[in-house]
């Protein structure tokens, strides 16, 4: 896409509020400042001088922030063009901005926060997966309804994978798999025979010749590794949300509930996920999957980059592309093409600005509600213990995740992962059986629980209309 156009010199910034100023928020605060037609003057998060130190960070100057604990101190504050610092949406939900930018990465708040900007006919590009797995479509229906948009953002890995997805089809490739990188490497020390990942560093004497696939079948080489690493963990629960957003956007499964997740040099990912009958592992195509990007500490990162795999269909094209430098498998009759980054709040502003001057979402114009990410027991549970979501993960120590068809709620659903997070089991649920809602106390209020069963039931009538 051609992004020359998207402002001019004297039009109007686009003026954003973000919520959640960690991460993702404050880069996205520090392209504020650098953007030319973005602005970013109003951030939110759970204690106003959070929120306050953020904007500090950035660069902006102590006299030039207000700390806000009401509606009326917030719109003065905006009168006098100030930065807005404040604990609380409510307050700021009403100032004329054009898009809040929701990224709390908590289910229940960030439902809420949703839903109010919704109702105060502001865009959102909601960076909170956690809420999007859950209800994405609904909120995405919802925001049409009322004139506004839901979207998926730039930067982070669904709305980039959905962006390279819908390329590939625009030019007529046949996708046999698409997906990404998990967010950290394998990082390979042949020398010391250990193995860094996230910061930490594990022995893996047994990796030793398991370096380069070679002639190796791939299902070998794939189970082999994960075996030889076995100390790592493999599949993680943020990596299925993803993409779970992806296959409600592109109307994409996955292979197998839990991903494959195999452990891949760069050049390797179009001879592993692939079919069976090219030599690969899958057993279906155009699906959706994540590989751990193996690599020696001198090589280049995939970045948690995101890929698709497509079929070579003109033997004389694609050894032309070779030749320049393409990933092909080692038949030939698969090709990767991919996109070796995601930049956070960077790069969001692209999204902020198809939104508010285009009119148009970075996902699908209404995505389907095609896959649960659902919650699975990996030991055992009684009744009383609570699923308590926390780390940089919002994983839940015992709880693993699974994709599966999507279907309304019933009480024997397995429950969506972060409609599970933080509720207490009402019964004992063995190992490896799903978290169903019947095992859940889910009294008291829930913004999550009610729009998801309003997504259910606007599915349902959908479903009876046509």
């Amino acid at each position: 896409m051609n992004y020359h156009g998207y402002f001019d010199r004297g039009t109007r910034k686009v003026e954003c509020c973000i919520i959640g100023t960690g991460g993702f928020g404050r880069s996205f605060l520090a392209q504020g400042l650098v953007v030319p037609g973005l602005s970013v003057r109003v951030a939110v998060d759970r204690d106003v001088r959070i929120a306050a130190d953020s904007l500090r960070s950035v660069g902006v100057e102590e006299t030039e922030i207000r700390q806000c604990q009401d509606a009326e101190a917030a719109r003065q504050a905006w009168r006098d063009g100030a930065f807005i610092a404040t604990d609380s949406f409510t307050a700021v939900a009403e100032l004329p901005v054009d898009v809040v930018v929701e990224a709390t990465g908590d289910p229940e708040v960030g439902a809420r926060h949703v839903r109010l900007a919704i109702e105060n006919g502001k865009h959102v590009a909601l960076v909170s997966k956690e809420v999007d797995s859950v209800i994405g479509p609904g909120l995405a229906a919802m925001a049409q309804e009322a004139g506004v948009i839901v979207s998926p953002v730039d930067g982070d890995q669904p709305s980039l994978l959905i962006g390279l997805i819908t390329w590939a089809e625009v030019l007529g490739l046949e996708i046999i798999c698409a997906g990404k990188s998990s967010e950290y490497d394998f990082v390979y020390d042949a020398a010391r025979g250990t193995l860094d990942c996230n910061g930490e560093t594990y022995a893996v004497p047994e990796f030793a010749g398991l370096e380069r696939l070679g002639d190796t079948a791939a299902a070998d080489m794939v189970a082999r590794r994960a075996e030889a690493t076995r100390a790592l963990p493999q599949r993680a629960v943020p990596d299925l949300c993803e993409m779970t957003i992806v296959a409600n956007s592109c109307e994409m499964h996955p292979d197998r509930p839990d991903l494959h997740c195999p452990i891949a040099r760069i050049d390797e990912v179009p001879s592993i996920l692939c079919a069976k009958a090219d030599g690969g592992i899958l057993t279906q195509e155009n699906v959706l999957d994540v590989f751990h990007c193996l690599r020696t500490p001198d090589e280049v990162s995939f970045a948690g980059g995101v890929f698709v795999v497509v079929r070579c269909r003109h033997d004389e094209t694609w050894d032309m592309l070779r030749g320049k430098g393409h990933v092909l498998s080692r038949n030939g009759r698969t090709a990767m093409v991919y996109i070796p980054r995601h930049l956070l709040g960077m790069e969001a502003a692209t999204t902020i600005f198809e939104i508010a001057l285009r009119g148009v979402s970075s996902g699908a114009a209404q995505p389907r509600h095609c896959v649960d990410l659902t919650a699975f027991a990996d030991r055992d549970f009684k009744a009383g213990n609570r699923l308590d979501m926390g780390g940089h993960h919002h994983s839940i120590e015992g709880v693993s995740a699974r994709m599966v068809a999507a279907a309304p709620l019933t009480a024997q659903s397995a429950a969506p992962f972060y409609i599970a997070s933080n509720r207490t089991l009402l019964r004992d649920v063995r190992a490896g059986e799903p978290i169903r809602m019947a095992d859940l106390d889910l009294s008291g209020e829930s913004d999550l629980l009610r729009l998801r069963e309003e997504q259910d039931r606007r599915a349902a009538t959908l479903k009876e209309a046509i």
